[in-house]
């Protein structure tokens, strides 16, 4: 009888232990990696972000075998939202909208300061590409005036973008007819003469651009001097920059503005969650520049430069080991 007694305690000692390895693994945020089931939210499917979210979730599901979907959305401020709401865990996003949103102003006045917002990585640069075509009679950003101007997706990076351009070039919406459209649909939009220009914000080239560029002559309207001068001081996140001649059929470089693409995750995730997926994304960025050329623009040594947010735990972790961040 005894010896039943004393083989009965040491089972519930053994099950108490595993039980506090349990509880302490969940709280030194280890987790099964396979158990993972990741939402990546892109943006339209004929701008960058989709593919390179698809690219990213078949690295993710052969590296580390977690579970991926990819998501269409409306893009940086719908994500931003997926994020914090806990229907995604990972997003791609322009710096500025990371910026506002850490902020809690324009799109997320309302909301308030979301600090909860964590970085995994900065990414490749958008372009701010203000397009036309030759036939439009339109030269400069002064000619939008009165012009009906493709403007983005209601809240997406574009259109934040675009509120800021016609600021500071003097302007507002009322001085034209905004229509908020996708980069597909502006282009189709632009191909049938329903729309005068629109404003992109995206890699280059931009495949909606190249599209039309095949049925139409495309025009690039330059970033007037003061405006850039003006804007490049005012917001710390926008950069001076060219789009190259031959990034379309243009005879020349344009001058331009440039915002970093941000790749947000979801604070819940462990440190050892988001330390396995930024390991698994920068060990195979040959895959990303095998779905786009912005893929090659993805470098380790700059994934830490440019944040407007704080960076994840798991992300640091990472680039402390190599040598990216001290």
């Amino acid at each position: 009888m005894k010896r039943i007694l004393l083989m009965f305690v040491a089972v519930l000692v053994l099950a108490a232990c595993g039980g506090n390895g349990s509880e302490e693994a969940e709280k030194n945020g280890e987790s099964n990696l396979e158990d993972l089931f990741i939402t990546i939210a892109t943006g339209g499917t004929s701008g960058v972000y989709y593919p390179l979210g698809a690219s990213i979730g078949t690295i993710l599901e052969d590296e580390i075998g977690a579970e991926t979907s990819v998501q269409a959305t409306q893009a940086s401020v719908e994500n931003v939202n997926l994020i914090l709401n806990g229907q995604a865990e990972l997003a791609l996003i322009t710096g500025d909208t990371a910026y506002q949103a850490y902020e809690g102003v324009g799109p997320f006045e309302d909301q308030g300061a979301q600090e909860d917002l964590k970085a995994m990585a900065s990414l490749y640069p958008n372009y701010l590409q203000v397009v036309t075509t030759e036939d439009s009679g339109i030269e400069t950003f002064n000619d939008l005036k009165g012009k009906k101007v493709a403007v983005g997706a209601p809240n997406s990076g574009t259109e934040l973008a675009a509120q800021v351009l016609f600021e500071g070039h003097g302007m507002s919406y009322d001085d034209i007819t905004p229509d908020y459209l996708s980069f597909a649909e502006a282009v189709d939009q632009m191909k049938n003469g329903q729309v005068d220009a629109a404003i992109l914000s995206s890699g280059i080239p931009n495949s909606g651009l190249m599209d039309l560029d095949t049925t139409h002559t495309i025009k690039l309207i330059p970033i007037e001097d003061e405006a850039m001068k003006e804007l490049t001081e005012k917001y710390a996140y926008l950069i001076e920059t060219v789009i190259p001649a031959d990034s379309y059929s243009v005879e020349e470089d344009v001058s331009a503005i440039e915002i970093t693409n941000t790749m947000i995750v979801n604070q819940d995730l462990s440190e050892d969650e988001v330390y396995a997926i930024t390991k698994a994304f920068f060990e195979n960025l040959d895959v990303l520049s095998e779905t786009h050329s912005v893929g090659e623009e993805i470098k380790l040594e700059k994934a830490a430069e440019g944040l407007s947010i704080p960076l994840h735990p798991g992300a640091e972790k990472y680039y402390k080991e190599e040598g990216v961040l001290e």
